[in-house]
């Protein structure tokens, strides 16, 4: 089997892009990965065509060698842009090399170990707050909408749920530290700020009861005194994890030492090198995994190894449903899954995407059977929803929020 062709395709998400990989081969098995970065996809886009030079001709079922090649390829320039276009080829490779034995890539790597994983309800409220529109549910303008929310998520079946620092009424979401909106905090929290996010855990808490799991992303907003602020202020509600962005493990663990909030980091993490350092110094208590930017048998590699060390993954899913299925399928050839990410509140078109949809029932997703990653993605749907930047509701969101 030779490789005959690879494609890209960049499909319109709402306010994201979904960035795919199309591998096509000469006995007509064809496979799918995704490795989706909403502000930079064309770059990503870019990258997999640069990669067809030392792919093309090859054995799409010899994946780890075909891994080598494109890491040779990007060795002055390692991680980044190539890491994301690198996994997207992997992953798509995969699927052929499951397709090929007509079994699953769960099956390929070892597993199962689970036949179904638990997940949690992503951007609650987020997605609500900036573009309620787009996915067809209610705004979020008050506390009360908030409370609403929370006691929606229990009563569709889920037990655990993430969200960001909601603004109710305000239109968006705190930004600090991240799409070019550093305002004028310089990614410090005001008190008012430590006061508003307490009200919208303790809100939150007091809406899904003290058995339902909450996780709040901070995203890069914050150096680390403030994050350790904030975590100390959180301790009274139980968090499933406060979840940093950060390069630095050692401020990460001191942050983590300091208060009994439980933390997650992780999710721009490439490959076992970049987390091996937080690893060694405990920097964290589960670490996020992000399948189309690590790939699959890499991020298999980064799962086993956080096993060595006694510590939790939970795959990071603000994608479409291809990534859910390879999420789940990462899932499911590890022993040390704490949950997985989904979003729930999304574009009426995510399911058309997809040849088949996840499989979800009281908060836990089916892990599929199917050979491949169980699903592919429907070409003509993804050709009718292109990406444009320029039209994009994120690239509008690029501006500074004021403080409110």
């Amino acid at each position: 089997m030779k490789i005959t062709k690879l494609d890209t395709l960049i499909v319109d998400g709402g306010w994201r892009a979904w960035t795919y990989v199309k591998v096509e081969t000469d006995e007509g098995i064809t496979g799918w990965g995704e490795c989706s970065d909403t502000r930079v996809p064309h770059a990503v886009e870019g990258m997999v065509r640069d990669f067809a030079n030392v792919l093309i001709g090859q054995d799409p079922r010899a994946f780890e060698t075909r891994f080598i090649d494109m890491a040779r390829l990007t060795r002055s320039s390692p991680g980044g842009i190539a890491a994301r276009a690198m996994a997207g080829v992997e992953c798509a490779l995969v699927d052929i090399a499951a397709r090929a034995r007509n079994i699953s890539v769960t099956e390929l790597l070892g597993g199962p170990t689970r036949d179904r994983v638990r997940l949690y309800w992503s951007h609650c409220g987020t997605t609500r707050v900036r573009h309620h529109n787009l996915v067809g549910a209610p705004p979020i303008k008050s506390w009360d909408e908030v409370t609403a929310l929370g006691k929606e998520v229990v009563a569709r079946g889920f037990t655990a749920l993430k969200t960001n620092i909601v603004m109710p009424g305000k239109g968006g979401t705190w930004f600090s530290g991240f799409d070019g909106a550093m305002g004028p905090t310089d990614e410090w929290a005001p008190n008012w700020l430590i006061a508003h996010i307490e009200k919208h855990i303790g809100t939150l808490r007091d809406a899904v009861g003290p058995d339902v799991d909450i996780n709040l992303d901070l995203n890069w907003h914050f150096k680390p005194e403030a994050c350790t602020r904030i975590a100390k202020a959180l301790e009274p509600f139980n968090l499933h994890w406060l979840e940093i962005d950060t390069t630095n493990p050692q401020a990460l663990a001191q942050i983590r030492q300091s208060s009994g909030t439980r933390i997650c980091t992780g999710e721009t993490l490439i490959h076992m090198k970049e987390y091996l350092p937080f690893f060694q110094c405990n920097a964290a208590d589960v670490y996020m995994l992000d399948v189309p930017w690590n790939g699959i048998a890499q991020g298999k590699k980064v799962g086993d190894l956080a096993a060595t060390f006694q510590v939790n993954v939970a795959p990071h899913n603000h994608y479409s449903h291809l990534s859910t299925h390879m999420s789940a399928a990462l899932c499911a050839t590890l022993s040390n899954v704490r949950i997985m990410e989904i979003d729930i509140d999304d574009v009426p078109w995510k399911d058309e995407l997809v040849t088949h949809a996840p499989e979800i029932k009281d908060g836990y997703m089916t892990i599929p059977k199917r050979p491949g990653w169980g699903t592919g993605i429907n070409e003509e749907v993804a050709r009718a929803h292109p990406w444009d930047a320029r039209k994009s509701l994120h690239t509008k969101n690029l501006s500074p929020m004021k403080s409110y």
